[in-house]
């Protein structure tokens, strides 16, 4: 599984979302957040910094380039 699958899922579990919940806060379908938590797919740009802003970290901490 990759860096990014797991600081999704870990996060959005820390602050307190569903993968339905998160996905209607970015305007996404919750299938996009299960492929991306699963690391079956990557978000394109735009739903890399909705996530961030939502989840309150930087993108750097989701991609795994910081802690």
């Amino acid at each position: 599984m990759d860096i990014f699958a797991i600081k999704l899922k870990e996060t959005r579990i820390d602050k307190g979302f569903t993968q339905k919940q998160l996905a209607e806060a970015i305007k996404t379908t919750d299938d996009s957040i299960y492929s991306w938590e699963k690391g079956r797919s990557q978000p394109p740009i735009e739903m890399l910094r909705a996530l961030s802003k939502i989840l309150n970290v930087s993108t750097d901490y989701l991609l795994g380039l910081e802690d």
